[in-house]
């Protein structure tokens, strides 16, 4: 991206090579009044009506205002909702396709990861060390917030105690766009290292439909039948879709 770039960073303490785009006719460090208006307005709608109150683009604007402190993010906005789709979907870009975007460097990468990685800790926090049953509305929520938008499919597992309380999850691997490797035996041995009693398996599907091919059935299967050998349950296999998931146990597929 060259100097000329339309959209330009301006530098902050955590970046020493972000390009600098200044509006020549004011002083360093100032940024036309329809800006700084802009900005104030939209706060101040934010705060008053909360995100029920702003479209896609202006969250994203609101995003954007740090990374770019001196220049007009809108149009940066609509190029990012236009090529990903979403809001969710560009919060949970990868950074290497959100540098495709032209204005977008170091510091916009950063606010929407750490906007990305905080909305996972949230999700999370709500079913650490929480009864499964109890909070499974709280688990399919934290497995869309962590997987229904990525480009590639992801593995991962939930490791129960006695009680069905969620010890842990773990990436057990990632994969391509529509295959992940996954090595039941590994599953299983790490069940075992964390004296877990239950698992429940999840992975996503980028296409996003959660429909399971017959791959994902058989792995389920191997797998099943190793916990098994050692007294382990496996509670349910969750697919995650783009906006809704399938269960194996509900479909009767285990």
């Amino acid at each position: 991206m060259s100097q000329s770039s339309q959209f330009s960073e301006a530098p902050l303490p955590l970046f020493d090579d972000d390009e600098v785009q200044i509006v020549p006719a004011l002083p360093h460090g100032k940024r036309p009044s329809y800006i700084t208006d802009h900005r104030k307005r939209l706060r101040a709608r934010f705060l008053s009506g909360g995100a029920q109150a702003l479209p896609d683009y202006e969250i994203l604007e609101l995003l954007l205002f740090r990374a770019i402190p001196r220049q007009d993010v809108k149009p940066l906005a609509h190029k990012l909702l236009e090529k990903f789709g979403d809001f969710n979907r560009v919060i949970a870009a990868p950074p290497a396709r959100l540098s495709e975007v032209r204005g977008v460097g170091e510091a916009v990468i950063c606010e929407l990861k750490i906007v990305e990685a905080a909305a996972q800790r949230l999700a999370r926090a709500r079913i650490m060390r929480h009864h499964v049953v109890s909070s499974w509305d709280a688990l399919l929520d934290y497995c869309h917030t962590t997987m229904a938008h990525r480009d590639t499919e992801q593995f991962r597992v939930l490791y129960l105690d006695r009680k069905n309380v969620l010890i842990t999850d773990e990436e057990q691997a990632s994969g391509t766009v529509d295959h992940v490797p996954v090595y039941p035996r590994e599953v299983v041995k790490r069940a075992l290292e964390l004296n877990a009693s239950a698992l429940i398996l999840v992975h996503n599907h980028p296409s996003g439909d959660p429909a399971p091919s017959s791959e994902d059935i058989a792995m389920t299967a191997q797998i099943e039948a190793a916990a098994k050998a050692l007294n382990i349950s496996l509670h349910d296999h969750l697919i995650i879709g783009k906006s809704t998931e399938l269960s194996f146990r509900s479909e009767g597929l285990l």
